[in-house]
């Protein structure tokens, strides 16, 4: 049985497509549309990454193409307009790439996603070379857990370490992701820790628990 957290080597494309610096642009647009990807890592030498292509990149050509941008704005977006009338990877991409480490949580993938408002990352090693890709669906595979390995994982991992002699058997119950706990237990105080605890595994949609006696704790969507 897998313990949580995944990490992003659980969950990452391998086979990957990539282009060098010297792409040409209409190669780029080729690739995107072949493998149905929103971006391509750059990469130069032994497969370092360097940047990141993406079709936000690639549509700044279609934005200033009838567009006669005034002083302010030229100024404003002296990056997009260089982008603009890129013909290459390397005139054209983002960089530096924002990247993660194969070792990296799915949660920590998930917020450098959000922070840098991007779907997909290039997975590197310590010296930057390309690994695979990891994108916001690979993320959302923890959600396909079936009910009876939640279950299992949250059974032996979490209660029977806490509450290893119960006042009457713990139930675990989940449905579509949904956990609920039931039974009496002996120390009160551990209640809040089990419900950080279970939110925490992989695959976990809510948590309901009534705990010692009927006390019950609903924890927030």
């Amino acid at each position: 049985m897998r313990i949580s957290p995944h990490i992003v080597s659980d969950v990452m494309t391998h086979t990957v497509v990539a282009v060098g610096r010297d792409a040409a642009f209409k190669d780029i647009v080729k690739l995107m549309q072949e493998w149905k990807v929103s971006a391509l890592p750059v990469l130069e030498g032994e497969g370092r990454v360097i940047g990141v292509v993406s079709e936000a990149d690639l549509l700044l050509k279609e934005e200033f193409r009838d567009s006669d941008p005034d002083r302010a704005t030229q100024l404003r977006r002296l990056s997009d307009l260089s982008k603009a009338g890129g013909m290459t990877a390397a005139d054209v991409m983002s960089t530096p790439a924002v990247t993660v480490h194969p070792d990296a949580t799915l949660a920590q993938a998930a917020r450098i996603m959000a922070q840098r408002n991007v779907k997909r990352l290039p997975v590197v090693n310590d010296e930057g070379l390309l690994e695979g890709v990891v994108s916001r669906a690979d993320l959302l595979k923890v959600f396909l857990r079936t009910d009876d390995e939640i279950a299992e994982e949250i059974r032996h991992e979490i209660l029977v370490p806490l509450f290893p002699a119960p006042l009457e058997p713990l139930q675990v119950h989940v449905a579509d992701g949904v956990v609920t706990l039931t039974g009496r237990v002996r120390d009160t105080s551990l209640v809040p820790i089990v419900a950080r605890l279970v939110r925490s595994v992989e695959g976990v949609v809510d948590v309901d628990l009534a705990l010692s006696g009927g006390v019950r704790v609903r924890e927030p969507g």
